[in-house]
């Protein structure tokens, strides 16, 4: 008769489990709650203080780490050494090791979850037990997952238990078991530059294909994603999301945050093609829309209100690739489902303020990590630095482009009112081209004379404001810093532009 040792945390499909591996002439010894769970269901089970001859002890710390235990996992069967070993100190050999981890990870997500109370979840003998069973995955099959009891249970029944199944099922547990000791270690870590970054996530979807048709891709999220996510948000309609989607849409939830009026954001390519604010999420959507009616074909859409009919009607007439909004009304819903590959989908906005986790981004042979560019620049904290002075209502207007700008690649220009972008000049290699392309979309617009500039970095030359000048705007809003400022001041004063310096650069890579 074979030995399966069982001890499990989540005892989802337990029982049939246990009476699957009865029938193939297995004998089940279990641990505490498990054996009492197996019991309660009259399924036979013999307890691990009859094989290790201890009672469990440490409320419950210690109950399998026994050479009685770890000797019968760990023999290879095919070393007479190892054999003979087992009988000279009266081991059986255990051919199945069922274990799952205690449940620290959902423990850390309950509210006011106290240390202490964190740290007893932190599995000790569970973890111990299924790396053992990997390590010897030829002669022993072990088992992390409840999702593959079906699968086990067939094999054992077909006798197709063989090396494949039991490499994967090895493999599997060094996955789970790294998983799980990353989230613990980033748990109790303090340091915010940790010498050793250790990262997870879960696969989340494969993807039909990356960036383009030849490339494979795959979507892996956090193991507790952020509320207000991508990898958290819900589609309640439309085709999958596709690589590029999801980037697309990271963004804009990134951008979107960043407002607290009723805001509408069109995204293209990871730029905003159109940002509108009003009173009303109509009329923020009908800001956004003019701010670049072309460019807003095919692109992404959020919102932060919940989506009504007018707004959704309205949309409906576009092609669009994705809406993402807090909800959507009943009948504003049934709008926008008629396009069956519309992609409808809702984030929890109540958590859009919440901290948020460090940026990583791949690079070959590693990884940067930078905090987000979360800094809220006050118009108290500005610099005027010529003659001219901006209105109230302009000071607005560059708060506004500064919280665009902070999502639009560098180089980057955004001409904008206090409620719209008007043209946005994005991922430009020299400053003066980016300038060009935001005012050549702004200039076809209503209101241009109410528009500021607002630029993600200092102006390297005075090129840039002699530009803007000369087509209407009258004033500008740079961090400053370049040793050549009294040249930009310089041709601003020659305008009677007037020039802000806003003291905080907004690259983004």
């Amino acid at each position: 008769m074979r030995r399966a040792l069982l001890s499990v945390s989540d005892k989802t499909g337990l029982v049939e489990f246990a009476q699957n591996l009865i029938a193939q002439n297995f004998e089940i010894v279990s641990t505490g709650g498990t054996q009492a769970f197996l019991a309660a269901a009259h399924v036979p089970v013999i307890p691990i203080e009859d094989v290790t001859h201890f009672p469990e002890m440490l409320d419950g710390r210690v109950k399998t780490l026994n050479p009685l235990v770890f000797g019968g996992i760990l023999a290879k069967r095919g070393n007479l050494v190892h054999r003979q070993t087992l009988v000279e100190h009266n081991i059986t050999p255990i051919d199945l090791v069922c274990v799952n981890l205690y449940p620290f990870a959902q423990t850390i997500q309950e509210p006011n979850v106290t240390l202490a109370a964190a740290v007893e979840q932190i599995d000790i003998g569970g973890p111990s037990l299924i790396r053992a069973a990997a390590k010897n995955y030829d002669d022993v099959l072990v088992v992390c997952d409840p999702d593959d009891y079906d699968q086990v249970s067939h094999a054992l029944a077909e006798h197709t238990d063989d090396t494949r199944l039991r490499k994967h099922l090895a493999a599997k547990v060094f996955h789970h078991t790294a998983h799980y000791d990353a989230v613990i270690a980033n748990y109790l870590t303090d340091d915010a530059k940790p010498e050793t970054l250790t990262l997870t996530y879960q696969r989340k979807q494969a993807l039909r294909y990356g960036e383009n048709p030849q490339q494979t891709a795959t979507f892996y999220q956090d193991c507790q994603p952020a509320p207000f996510s991508i990898a958290a948000a819900k589609q309640l309609h439309g085709k999958p999301l596709s690589f590029n989607n999801i980037k697309d849409a990271d963004a804009a939830l990134g951008l979107i945050r960043e407002f607290d009026d009723p805001t509408v954001v069109a995204l293209k390519h990871m730029n905003p093609c159109g940002i509108g604010s009003a009173t009303t999420l109509e009329a923020a959507w009908d800001k956004c829309y003019a701010a670049d009616s072309m460019s807003i074909f095919g692109g992404i859409i959020v919102l932060n209100r919940r989506v009504d009919l007018a707004t959704a009607t309205k949309m409906h007439q576009l092609f669009l690739e994705i809406i993402i909004a807090p909800s959507f009304d009943d009948d504003a819903y049934a709008v926008l489902a008629k396009k069956k590959n519309l992609r409808l989908l809702t984030v929890d906005f109540s958590n859009a303020k919440a901290p948020e986790d460090d940026e990583l981004i791949s690079v070959r042979g590693g990884l940067l990590r930078q905090e987000r560019d979360n800094i809220v620049d006050d118009p108290a904290d500005f610099q005027v630095v010529t003659t001219a002075q901006p209105t109230a209502e302009q000071l607005s207007a560059i708060t506004f482009g500064l919280k665009a700008i902070k999502f639009i690649k560098s180089n980057a220009i955004v001409i904008n009112t206090p409620d719209q972008t008007l043209g946005v000049g994005p991922g430009q290699m020299n400053r003066i081209d980016a300038v060009k392309i935001a005012v050549g979309k702004a200039e076809v617009k209503d209101h241009y004379d109410q528009a500021v500039l607002v630029s993600d970095a200092f102006f390297p030359m005075d090129d840039c404001v002699e530009f803007a000048a000369e087509h209407g705007i009258q004033v500008i809003a740079e961090p400053g810093g370049s040793i050549r400022d009294k040249d930009s001041i310089a041709m601003a004063e020659k305008h009677g532009i007037a020039l802000v310096f806003t003291g905080n650069r907004h690259f983004r890579h």
